[in-house]
């Protein structure tokens, strides 16, 4: 069982499997006052260290889907969003699947 702690301000998750890129962020967040959980360099080191401690934020290195009721997600969500599938709300089983595997195939 996965007990979630209260994000602690400023908290940042960072899942980067290229170590040089992952050292960066991880100093250039530090400077700036961000406590970091990890990096991780895969999900499952990601998700190890979500088990203790729940991020105010993440960054990650992987594709993602979306399943927003919005249309245009990045307009509420920012610019990051503009590129991810948005499967929709109510989600419809086909597209899900879809959109699962086509990033999968990414």
């Amino acid at each position: 069982m996965i007990l979630w702690a209260v994000p602690v301000a400023k908290t940042i998750l960072i899942v980067e499997d290229e170590f040089l890129i992952a050292m960066d962020l991880e100093m250039i967040l530090r400077r700036h006052g961000w406590l970091i959980l990890g990096p991780a360099a895969t999900v499952a080191e990601a998700l190890r260290l979500l088990q203790a401690e729940l991020p105010s934020v993440a960054i990650l290195d992987v594709p993602f889907v979306v399943s927003s009721a919005y249309r245009q997600p990045e307009a509420v969500g920012g610019e990051i969003l503009a590129g991810a599938t948005n499967v929709g709300k109510p989600v419809d089983e086909c597209r899900l699947l879809a959109a699962l595997g086509g990033v999968l195939r990414s």
